[in-house]
């Protein structure tokens, strides 16, 4: 299976096409949303093409698509208009003998770690910041 991984829309339809633009193109099986879709919260400014109802309607009609985990700023609110469910705070992937460990990151993040064995992998969104690391064991 094929995972396409993203995260932290918060309510822009323009990058939320170009997500769903790109996972068509690499015609992946699964599209894996790590949280913050909707809103942004209250302590920042909105953009002039925020816009929430697009990202619902764009997710919505991808509903079959994805598999979701809740963000700091999705709430039950968020869910109600939703035709997925958002608001585990995380999903795990079997990998062949790897675990995914996939979470938005201000729960579970490289300085809080999940249960984790050497190979698994932990997806996280949250910063904002592209990253790929090894983490330390234990």
């Amino acid at each position: 299976m094929k995972y396409f991984i993203a995260s932290d829309i918060h309510g822009y339809p323009e990058y939320c096409r170009k997500i769903l633009d790109a996972y068509d193109r690499e015609q992946a099986d699964r599209l894996v949303l790590l949280g913050d879709l909707l809103y942004f919260g209250p302590r920042n400014p909105l953009g002039s093409t925020y816009d929430p109802k697009g990202v619902i309607a764009l997710l919505n009609e991808r509903k079959n698509d994805l598999l979701c985990v809740r963000g700091n700023c999705d709430s039950d609110v968020d869910q109600m208009v939703l035709e997925f469910p958002i608001m585990a705070d995380y999903a795990v992937l079997s990998l062949g003998k790897r675990l995914v460990y996939c979470t938005h990151g201000h729960v579970w993040n490289p300085s809080h770690l999940p249960s984790l064995k050497e190979g698994d992998i932990l997806l996280t969104g949250h910063t904002h910041v592209v990253a790929c690391e090894d983490l330390p064991e234990g």
